[in-house]
């Protein structure tokens, strides 16, 4: 098997040179993104378009960049993401278009549509089966995202609260998971229902197929059987008052393999192309309402046609770097008694971990760990 091959560019430029835009634009072009048949074909791009609060996240233009190539080569592009599991600006279609636009997504910036992948509730999603898995035997991916002939990554590398680093396993895996999908992800376990948030308004009844929610007529209020719950998630989305939880209690090993799994279900049989910036490493997801400070400097933009070679390449070029000192990793290696772990993201996260996600993505078959790096 060929090693797979990791583009990588830095951010620097110079008078009268190209933008950096241009510069990505160079970039996945050399590194084989024009080789995808792309004519008349819908291709997904799955990007994190940040929550309200958070400045951290990729800027539209280098979506614009992606967008322009993709139409370019006769396709037609949109950029998508799913909804979320946790209460927040993108928990529904609505409130994630407008917290898209709010942050600078809109057709007229992008140069395409918008689409949020698992629709209107979270719901609309398809079951797609995982070969090789052995944590997720069928995923429950956004409809949208699966109806796209090709899927594009375009990935704000960062830090992760758990899974260390979040890059294009992350981007895809969990970002692709319906509410359903995300909640099988984080946690095996079944809901709990706040009474205080419950309306009583039975719209969770109606998407649970196993009798496993009873409405108490007196109190007007729904609780969980957990005789017959058998944990699937569907009820999440149907709820607009935030009244169903989920603990995350899923092991962050476990997590990371679940994760992996999805996007395997994701990429497999169509054409797939990665891109990831290393760029305003913050020591959290995007998903935060609020980010501190970078962690590391911005190191540059890769691209690859494999999504396990291009985390790896992310990864090691920032345990190459030397962190800032004003920042959270700063913080911990000046406490008294802390285990300098001499790994970046463990350093910012000491409860993280990342290297099981890469390590199982690899043995499912999702791709390599072993890569080539083309400056």
């Amino acid at each position: 098997m060929e090693t797979p091959k990791v583009y990588f560019s830095d951010f620097r430029t110079h008078s009268g040179g190209d933008s950096l835009t241009r510069k990505l634009q160079k970039l996945i072009l050399k590194g084989g993104i024009g080789d995808i048949d792309m004519d008349g074909k819908f291709v997904a791009i799955k990007i994190h378009f940040g929550e309200l609060g958070n400045i951290s996240f990729l800027r539209p233009n280098w979506a614009r960049a992606v967008v322009d190539i993709v139409k370019s080569k006769g396709g037609k592009p949109f950029l998508t993401d799913c909804n979320t599991m946790y209460p927040g600006a993108r928990k529904n279609a609505l409130d994630h278009l407008y917290c898209a636009w709010e942050n600078g997504f809109t057709p007229l910036t992008v140069g395409c549509p918008v689409i949020i992948g698992d629709g209107l509730k979270g719901t609309d999603d398809i079951e797609v089966p995982v070969e090789g898995g052995e944590y997720i035997k069928s995923a429950k991916i956004g409809r949208a995202v699966m109806d796209a002939d090709i899927i594009i990554s375009l990935t704000h590398f960062k830090g992760h609260e758990m899974t260390g680093f979040g890059g294009a396993i992350k981007n895809l895996g969990m970002g692709c998971g319906s509410r359903a999908g995300k909640k099988e992800q984080h946690s095996s376990g079944k809901p709990s229902i706040d009474e205080s948030l419950c309306r009583g308004c039975r719209k969770c009844q109606n998407e649970c197929a196993n009798q496993g929610l009873v409405f108490n007529a007196e109190t007007r209020k729904m609780s969980v059987d957990h005789s017959h719950c058998v944990g699937c998630g569907r009820c999440l989305g149907a709820c607009n008052f935030d009244a169903i939880q989920f603990d995350n209690d899923n092991a962050v090993a476990d997590l990371n393999c679940r994760m992996a799994e999805y996007t395997k279900a994701v990429v497999s049989g169509r054409p797939q192309f990665h891109i990831s910036l290393i760029v305003d490493v913050s020591p959290f997801c995007d998903c935060h309402g609020e980010n501190d400070a970078p962690i590391l400097p911005n190191i540059g933009m890769l691209c690859s046609t494999d999504p396990v070679a291009i985390d790896q390449a992310c990864a090691d070029l920032c345990l190459a770097a030397t962190p800032f000192e004003n920042s959270l990793i700063g913080d911990h290696l000046h406490q008294p008694g802390f285990c300098d772990h001499h790994d970046h993201f463990i350093n910012s996260q000491p409860d993280s971990e990342w290297k099981s996600c890469l390590e199982h993505a690899e043995k499912i078959g999702l791709g390599s760990r072993k890569y080539e790096l083309v400056k």
